[in-house]
């Protein structure tokens, strides 16, 4: 089954700031166009693998669920909390963490990580009804939410564990990249 030639994107995928790949390249007899990211199976691919773009689109796609939700219920009126905490647990969470087996190396950037905690936040203080000057650990433990940060991690933490009692884990560079979660495993 062949693609459309005019959904294609030719992506390079380099550390360089200037790569010398030629334009010319061709899909059934049409010139593909070079972006600077490409979307494939939900998970954002940029050119660097920064994962910066596909951190962005899934907080973006969090709020936009948070506030689709939040028209429900209010501090006083609409859904119990306990339809809301579900929501938040079966719905809204597992949009963020999944395929975070892939993208786990971009989370460890600290924009990535508050950017990650501000969803996390939005969705204590609907869940709660508190003060927007609570602190948000203090709703997340009152909640019982863990840090949305080792959610994220825990998916790959848990594929490089059973990879590594296999005896299928190689790695050249151990401290980089997608190697560096057995690192932080031990």
């Amino acid at each position: 089954m062949l693609g459309n030639p005019n959904k294609t994107g030719l992506v390079v995928f380099t550390s360089r700031r200037n790569s010398l790949v030629s334009l010319n390249h061709t899909f059934l007899g049409v010139t593909l166009l070079r972006s600077m990211s490409v979307k494939y199976h939900r998970v954002v691919l940029d050119s660097r693998l920064t994962w910066r773009e596909h951190v962005d689109v899934k907080v973006r796609k969090a709020h936009n669920l948070l506030w689709a939700c939040r028209r429900v219920y209010g501090a006083t009126w609409g859904l119990r909390p306990k339809a809301v905490h579900w929501l938040y647990i079966s719905i809204i969470r597992p949009s963020i963490t999944s395929a975070s087996l892939v993208w786990c190396p971009g989370f460890q950037t600290v924009s990535a990580k508050k950017r990650l905690s501000r969803v996390q936040r939005l969705a204590c203080l609907g869940l709660t009804g508190a003060m927007c000057t609570t602190l948000t650990i203090t709703m997340a433990a009152l909640i019982g939410l863990p840090p949305l940060e080792l959610l994220v991690q825990n998916d790959p933490r848990l594929a490089t564990h059973c990879l590594w009692s296999l005896r299928c884990w190689s790695y050249l560079h151990p401290s980089q990249g997608h190697c560096s979660i057995l690192i932080r495993l031990q």
